[in-house]
Order: C-alpha cells, then sequence, then structure tokens
C-alpha cells in the first residue's frame, strides 16, 4: 500500500510539474482599429512549442502558428478583423497529452488615431535627457531587487544614480520655462544586467519601463503631462542589438535569432564598409552582423518573425502612450531593407510620424546615403530624418577657434553646408553640438559667453531640427578623456535628494549660469512657432574676415543673422551682402530689442551676434 501510495504522490508531483504554464504574452494586448489587421503574438512557457492553438472569438482567426520554433516557445499571427469589438480573446493551448491552458489577450479600442500624431518636424527643438542623470523623483526605486546585481551610487560615473521617469516629469516646468518643444528621452526600457546598464542600451525586456526607472503607468501619465504643456516626446529605441541577459540569449526562439549567437564576431565600427562598393563580404558581415559590444549581442533582423517583434514592439509604444518619434539607435549596424520595411509599417499605421536614425559618420556623403530618397543609395533607406554629426566633431574648432584664414573658423561651418546638395531633405536633418556619446560643447567653463552664444544661435537659426543636451543651458561641461562617458553624463544640480545646489528652481544658478539660461530660453522661446525659421530657404555668404552672414527668407518674410567670429571689434562688410541688407536697411535685434542700421559704420563687437527681423 505504501508503495502505490508513493507511486502515486510521484505521478501527482511530475503531473504538477509538467502543468503547462506561460510565463510572457508579447505584446500584452493589441488595437482594434489598425491599419495592419494582423498581429504577431508570442508566448513563452515551458513546452509550450509543441501545443496546439486555437482560439474562439468574433472576428479574430489564427492565421499562422509559425514552424521551427523551439519548444519553450510558440509564434501566432491573428487576423483582427474591422468588425472585432474589443474584449479578452482567449488563446486556448492544448498539449499532446495533459491538461491544457487558455491565455488572455486583450483587445483595446484604438483611441491614437494615426493623423493625431504630429511626428516631430524643423519647427521643433528637441530636448536630450538621460534619465538616469536628469532628476530623481522617486528614491524608493533605487536600490531595488533585479535579477542581476548592480551599484546605485552616486559618486560613481559608471554606476545608477537613480534619476528616473517620475524625475523628468516633475522637472516638466523647468523644461517648458526653458522654451523647447520637444523632449528626446535616452532609453527607458529594462535593463536587468550585470552593472546595471544606468544609460538604457542594453535592453532585456522590450515591453517594460525598467524598475528603476519607473512603470509604463508612469511613462504614460508623462507623456500625457508633456502634452499639456505642448511638448512632444521622443522615445529612444534599439532594434540592433539586446542586452546580453535578454531570456532569449539562454532560450532562443529560433536558432536565427541573433546573428553569431555565440559571441565570436564583434562589429568593426567601420560603417564605411556598408557603403564601399569594394567591401568584402567578411568586412561586411563584420560591421552589420557583428556584436556591438560583449554585451550586446547582435539581432538577426532578417529573420521575419524577429523583425515583426520588432515591428510590432515600436507601434505599440506608440499607441500604448503616445509618444511623437523614434530615435533609433546604431542605425545603419542594423539591416538596411528590412529597416526600411519597419518605417514603412510605423508610418502605415502613423502618416506623419519621424524617426531619426543615429548615423555617426564624419562626413556628409555618408550620412546623406542613409535619407529616404537617397540618390547615392541603390537601396532607398526609407528613414526621414538623419543625425549630422560633423557638427559636434568639428563645432568646437568652428566656434572657438582664433583664425579667420579660410580653413578655419565659420569656414568649417560654410564648408560643411555646402555639401547640402547631397542631402534628399534639408529639413530633416537633426542638428547638435553634443549629446550623451561626444564630449561637451563646453570643455570647461568659459571666462565669457561669445562663442557660446554664436554657437546656440547658429544652431537654433539654421536649417534641419535642432537639438540641445540637457544643461548645455546651464555651461555644463566635459570631456571623455577626463572621466569617461560618465564626464559628460553629470547629473543636473538639484534633480537629487541631498544636492546642495539646485539649479532646476533657478535658486543655485551662478550669475553667468542665469546668463546663458536666459539668452537660450529667449532665443528658444522666439523660435517657438517662427515659420521662417522652420520652412525658410537658407542663404550663407564665405565668411570674410572673420564674419559670417546667412539668411533664412520664406516669402517676403527674412531673418538675418551675423557672426563676428574674431576676438577684436570689426565693422561690418556690408558692401558684400547688399543682396539680402542693403545699405540702410533698419532691422531689429532679436536679443537687444534695438533697431539697427546696417552700413560699412556698423561696428560687430567681438564674437558678436545679430538675429535681425522686420521692426515691429
Amino acid at each position: 500500500m505504501k508503495t502505490y501510495l508513493a507511486a502515486l504522490g510521484l505521478a501527482s508531483a511530475f503531473c504538477a510539474q509538467a502543468a503547462l504554464t506561460v510565463d510572457r504574452v508579447e505584446p500584452p494586448y493589441w488595437w482594434t482599429g489598425m491599419n495592419n489587421d494582423t498581429v504577431q503574438v508570442m508566448l513563452a512557457g515551458p513546452g509550450i512549442g509543441s501545443t496546439t492553438a486555437s482560439v474562439d472569438y468574433p472576428g479574430v482567426k489564427i492565421v499562422e502558428d509559425v514552424e521551427g520554433v523551439t519548444d519553450n516557445y510558440k509564434i501566432l499571427y491573428l487576423t483582427i478583423a474591422d468588425n472585432a469589438a474589443p474584449g479578452n480573446v482567449k488563446l486556448n493551448l492544448k498539449p499532446a497529452k495533459g491538461k491544457g491552458t487558455t491565455v488572455d489577450f486583450p483587445l483595446h479600442a484604438r483611441t491614437w488615431k494615426g493623423t493625431d500624431n504630429p511626428g516631430f518636424d524643423a519647427s521643433d527643438v528637441l530636448y536630450l535627457i538621460m534619465p538616469d542623470r536628469f532628476a530623481d523623483g522617486d528614491p524608493s526605486n533605487n536600490d531595488i531587487d533585479m535579477k542581476y546585481k548592480y551599484r546605485y551610487d552616486r559618486t560613481s560615473n559608471n554606476a545608477r544614480h537613480g534619476g528616473d521617469v517620475a524625475g523628468i516629469r516633475k522637472n516638466l516646468p523647468y523644461i517648458d520655462s526653458l522654451g523647447v518643444t520637444a523632449v528626446w528621452v535616452n532609453p527607458v526600457l529594462e535593463n536587468d544586467i550585470h552593472g546595471g546598464s544606468y544609460h538604457g542600451y542594453s535592453t532585456t525586456d522590450y515591453y517594460n519601463i525598467d524598475k528603476r526607472f519607473g512603470t509604463n503607468d508612469e511613462w504614460r501619465e508623462f507623456v500625457a503631462d508633456a502634452h499639456s504643456r505642448d511638448i512632444k516626446v521622443v522615445m529612444d529605441m534599439i532594434f540592433n542589438h539586446s542586452g546580453s541577459t535578454h531570456p532569449w540569449m539562454d532560450d532562443m526562439p529560433m536558432a536565427d535569432w541573433y546573428n553569431h549567437p555565440d559571441g565570436n564576431v564583434m562589429t568593426n565600427h567601420r560603417l564605411v564598409t556598408i557603403h564601399d562598393p569594394y567591401a568584402s563580404d567578411k568586412d561586411m558581415d563584420e560591421v552589420v552582423n557583428g556584436w556591438f559590444t560583449r554585451g550586446m549581442p547582435d539581432l538577426n533582423q532578417r529573420n521575419r518573425h524577429m523583425m515583426n517583434y520588432l515591428i510590432q514592439n515600436s507601434i505599440f509604444w506608440i499607441e500604448d502612450s503616445h509618444i511623437d518619434g523614434i530615435r533609433m539607435d546604431t542605425y545603419p549596424y542594423a539591416d538596411l531593407k528590412e529597416m526600411g520595411r519597419w518605417i514603412a509599417e510605423v508610418e502605415r499605421e502613423y502618416p506623419n510620424f519621424n524617426i531619426v536614425g543615429e548615423c555617426w559618420y564624419p562626413q556628409e556623403s555618408s550620412e546623406a546615403f542613409w535619407q529616404r530618397n537617397s540618390a547615392v543609395n541603390g537601396v532607398d533607406p526609407n528613414l526621414k530624418t538623419v543625425m549630422d554629426f560633423k557638427y559636434p566633431l568639428s563645432g568646437k574648432k568652428a566656434f572657438f577657434e582664433k583664425t579667420a584664414d579660410r580653413n578655419g573658423g565659420f569656414n568649417i561651418i560654410y564648408d560643411h553646408l555646402a555639401q547640402d546638395f547631397l542631402f534628399p531633405n534639408t529639413d530633416f536633418i537633426l542638428t547638435f553640438l553634443d549629446n550623451h556619446d561626444t564630449d561637451r560643447f563646453l570643455d570647461s567653463i568659459p571666462e565669457n559667453l561669445g562663442s557660446w552664444r554664436q554657437a546656440m544661435a547658429f544652431l537654433l537659426t539654421s536649417r534641419g531640427i535642432p537639438q540641445i543636451y540637457y544643461g548645455t543651458e546651464i555651461l555644463m561641461n566635459g570631456t571623455r578623456a577626463n572621466g569617461g562617458d560618465g564626464n559628460v553624463r553629470r547629473d543636473m544640480p538639484g534633480g537629487f535628494p541631498g544636492d546642495e545646489v539646485s539649479v532646476l528652481d533657478f535658486s543655485g544658478m551662478t550669475d553667468q549660469q542665469r546668463e546663458a539660461f536666459d539668452y537660450l530660453s529667449k532665443l528658444l522661446h522666439w523660435r517657438k512657432g517662427n515659420d521662417i525659421i522652420a520652412k525658410g530657404k537658407l542663404k550663407h555668404f564665405i565668411p570674410t574676415k572673420g564674419q559670417y552672414v546667412y539668411e533664412r527668407r520664406l516669402g517676403d518674410r527674412a531673418v538675418q543673422v551675423i557672426l563676428n567670429g574674431t576676438d577684436e571689434p570689426q565693422n561690418l562688410i556690408a558692401e558684400r551682402i547688399t543682396e539680402i541688407l542693403p545699405t540702410g536697411t533698419v532691422r531689429r535685434d532679436v536679443i537687444t530689442g534695438k533697431n539697427v542700421t546696417i552700413s560699412p559704420e556698423l561696428v560687430l563687437e567681438p564674437r558678436a551676434v545679430l538675429i535681425l527681423e522686420d521692426v515691429k
């Protein structure tokens, strides 16, 4: 009898262990009324790959149960008819033997129609924020249990500092007062990885905000609050790679889910290889398929189901939280054709949506290669907006160099803009002087703000979509050579409990910081809604004796900018610019509010900047 009972106990235990469970459902829900009526559902759980799936919900059908998926995954494609009602779809999974299970897959009514999303464009100015370093609005999430160990330590540049979504939301009044129209937020999805990955570029969960940054609800609330202030939100995403501790790395859904899954090939980072007509197969494989780092394994976008997963993920975040744009990290490292398909699918749902790709090149031709309708790319990349890395790579020299010869100073900018014929659409170039991956524009606190003022003025009045890195307005400075990446990602003073000085409430600003903030804020508020700057044509003159003059014109309205790039006062070389500013013309200086008469007697102070508009 005891033997029988023991055997029965073992059998019961075995049955209990063999119970069918589903650990993850991705996406967790979807919407009716989408333009694409098909949704991929990925289920993860022990042994579910061999189950038979069925659904009994009006207007919903399983059209594909993907073959070749490993045993602990099931990938289904559902079609959702136009007449399907919102509700809870039951996905039934039945194994060959034993009891099956039912998985809930909610369908919500779509509320964020495609044309509701305005996207972002040259009328906007983006304010780039690294959440961990901006402000800590909820200290309770700083030191919490995660699967992998990490350090919360504000004394270390490489540890977590505690900034979060709540901190950004709390300081929206400050951001609004500055005058920007959009915030680009570095990645906020889960990075449960050794060391903590404070920067956010090692995704381990594509459908959840990292708990140390907050929750999905908090993210939605932040976006809604930003929108209430007419501030757009651009979300940072990474489709080239995941984090090395993503569950996929231990158990891949398909054998080719990752490129070089054993991690024996690293990228060579030589992005010119992609458009090199003589490139070897080996070099091409390394740059596109190699891992970005040991902690960032390379996703295989050529796997149809992987790419569909990524496409749906971006659509999920747009529909779920109403973001206005996406900045895609390491764009050229992913598959060119498949990323083009991703953009097409996003725009199928949101026609006005804007995506900017990080295409890090030191030369204009390579940047232009990646823009939509490129004449030099045999495959249309379909990318609306590219990043102009020439600015941060040469901006310091252009604005701080004392020489006025033809190869230095403002001639660097002139020569750069002269290459714009390569770009299909110069309105959709993201311009910036620094970001989280570069040195700060300022190496240190300057003695005076002359060159800094000129750089800010040029950024905000030239072509393209400007981006400002958080802290620029208070003269935050630093280089990677003197402290690593953390030195250019320092905490915003006053954003964290215990800070002795706060700039976010203006009380802790030095006189020089307040001068910089007020100058930048005045420019930004003037720029807001200014169609001449957003849409006007650009005309510029070869810099002469350090003087750089250019115009933005829209119809019969115009704004002219005059810069003196020397440390000496100079008389305006008025005869060179009569086609846009005839001698005797009276204009109003945006910064001072004073009228300015154009003549050879007009004295330009050292490092002067005049932004001229119609006299009111």
